[in-house]
Order: C-alpha cells, then sequence, then structure tokens
C-alpha cells in the first residue's frame, strides 16, 4: 500500500483508500459484518462514495480492530463514568506521531519553534486521551523548558505568558477552560499582553461546561481576550488518528491523507452538494488497523477544499447504528 503521506494527487487519494477498504474489510471482523449487513459487495466498491462508513458509536461497544494485530494502547473518548465511552485500540503508534507531527508542520510550523502550553483540565483529568497524546508528543519535540500544562491554576499562567511574550508560544485549550481563563482574568483586572508570538488552538469541548454559543462568538471572545487574531482550532476526536485545522473563519483544511464528505442525515448512503448542510463523514487513512471510514455525529457542510462544523446531530443515534447490537 502506498505510504499514506506520500499522497499528493486526487488519484492518489481514490487509489489509498479503495486499497484501505479492501484490507479493512478482510481484517477487520466488526467492519465486514457491517458492510454485508448493507449487502454491499466489496468488489464493487469503485469510488469514494461507495464505500460504506462505520457508525462512530461502533466504537463503544465493539473492539475496531485488525485482526492480524495485538495492542494493549488505546484512547478512550470523554464523559461521565456512567457513560459507555469509546475506545479506539491503536497498533501503530509510530504512524500516530507521524500523522500529529507532519500534520502540525503543513498547517502550524515545525513543533520545534514553538513553546507548548496545555489548559487542557478535563482531558488531564482522565487516562488515555489522545489529544493529551497528541500535546505530550509536541511538547516532547520541542523540548522547551517551559512547556507544561495547567489544571486551574490561571494566574499562574497568566504570569508566564506575559513572561514569554517575545517567544513563540502555542497555547492548545479546551473551549471552556480557555473562557474559564478569561473569566479569572476579567476577575483579577488584568489583561493578556498584545503579542503576535501568542497563537491559541482551541480544541473544542464545551461538554455542558458552558452556555453553549456559535464557534464564530467563542472565536471573537477569545481573540478579544488574548489579544490576537491568531486563534485557530483543531478538529479530531478519539475514533481519529489525523487532525483538521482552522486557521480563522471557522473553516477547516484536511492533510492529504484526510478527507470529510457531507452524507444526508437522513440516509447515510447518500450526500449532499458542496453549501449544504449534513453530517460529517471522514477518511482517515492513518487509521490503518482499525477503520478509516467513520460516519461522525456532527453537522457540516464543504466548500472548496475547506469544511465547517456546525454542531450536533440531534437525537444522534444515527440511523444504521443499530446494525450491530451484539
Amino acid at each position: 500500500m502506498k505510504n499514506i503521506f506520500n499522497i499528493q494527487t486526487e488519484q492518489d487519494f481514490l487509489e489509498a483508500s479503495l486499497k484501505t477498504f479492501r484490507y479493512q474489510y478482510d481484517h477487520v471482523e466488526i467492519y465486514r459484518k457491517f458492510v454485508d449487513f448493507l449487502n454491499i459487495n466489496p468488489d464493487e466498491v469503485n469510488s469514494l462514495v461507495n464505500i460504506p462508513f462505520l457508525p462512530i458509536e461502533m466504537f463503544k461497544n465493539h473492539q475496531i480492530l485488525d485482526k492480524n494485530v495485538s495492542t494493549d494502547l488505546f484512547f478512550q473518548s470523554s464523559g461521565t463514568t456512567k457513560m459507555n465511552l469509546s475506545k479506539h485500540y491503536i497498533a501503530d503508534a509510530y504512524l500516530y506521531k507521524n500523522s500529529i507531527y507532519k500534520s502540525f508542520e503543513q498547517f502550524i510550523g515545525k513543533p520545534e519553534d514553538f513553546i507548548f502550553l496545555g489548559l487542557l483540565p478535563s482531558y488531564l483529568e482522565k487516562q488515555n486521551s489522545s489529544l493529551i497524546y497528541m500535546v505530550d508528543f509536541l511538547m516532547k519535540k520541542s523540548d522547551q523548558p517551559e512547556n507544561g500544562y495547567f489544571l486551574y491554576n490561571h494566574k499562574e499562567l497568566f504570569e508566564l505568558l506575559q513572561q514569554l511574550k517575545d517567544k513563540k508560544v502555542i497555547l492548545f485549550g479546551v473551549s471552556f477552560a480557555l473562557l474559564d481563563f478569561l473569566d479569572t482574568v476579567k476577575t483579577l483586572n488584568l489583561s493578556v499582553y498584545r503579542s503576535q508570538n501568542l497563537t491559541v488552538i482551541e480544541t473544542g469541548g464545551m461538554k455542558g461546561r458552558k452556555e453553549e454559543m456559535t464557534k464564530d462568538e467563542l472565536l471573537k471572545i477569545l481573540q478579544d481576550g488574548f489579544n490576537t487574531q491568531k486563534i485557530y482550532s483543531e478538529y479530531s476526536m478519539t475514533e481519529l488518528l489525523s487532525q483538521a485545522y482552522s486557521l480563522g473563519n471557522n473553516e477547516y483544511e484536511c492533510p492529504p491523507w484526510m478527507r470529510v464528505m457531507i452524507r444526508n442525515a437522513e440516509d447515510p448512503l447518500a450526500y449532499e452538494k458542496e453549501g449544504r448542510t449534513g453530517a460529517i463523514n471522514i477518511i482517515d487513512l492513518a487509521n490503518t488497523h482499525s477503520c478509516s471510514f467513520i460516519a461522525t455525529q456532527d453537522l457540516g457542510k464543504i466548500t472548496g477544499r475547506k469544511f465547517q462544523v456546525l454542531g450536533r446531530i440531534d437525537h444522534s443515534d444515527i440511523r444504521g447504528c443499530s446494525l450491530l447490537v451484539s
């Protein structure tokens, strides 16, 4: 199979996707059962729109893993202890690290050029977070003494940001934690020093912790609070090994080995035209040993090579998700 990081053209991506589909049909039991249930002949799948996308809920009840590999490494979705959480088993950590590095380098820059700070309390407090694994990896590549995480010690983070105003800093933050930090700054009557060297990357994740707002509203609050226009966003999830980035305007771009497609929210086998809202399907070729074709619960739309995330599907038990209950 062609190295996914060498993909350059649409034909390269199509060929890699079809080879991955056939490999995973043969070697990932749950995916094969899902395709068979849909009465789809894998030999007749010859385009991206013909590929069946596995409902993301399957990761909550099944081990989605290549039968030829075994692994103890897995990532688990965030949520309350009463919830049935998704687990994504990782057979090739090296592949994930390559995906992290190459995506970050493409959209942001070389990790070695930045100091990394993490305001990710809800993820730090849980084990097996793919987000923490990603930020840890970037910190190790950066190897700067100032790198570090912050739970709720907002004043310490504020003071460090002032000290680092002349250095290139990436602040990764879950949305509600970034807003909490700005609330603390306001309460203490402080103001973040304006710096062209500070980049904030929000990773989503209100999770009911703050009053819901649109992404545009969130970005405006963060721009004003941090005194910078460089408020970027990262889009990924436990079930993926690749990341899309938005450098503004809530418009995300994928690396060459990842694609977003917009399906009809009522008919999971039909697709929407460019510019129309529907449910997000993701092809992530870094998911070599699990499933590269994921039907998510997110709503979005595509414009050209970019896509927007517009919220979640109401009553998100998507049609087709109950096909494999046992």
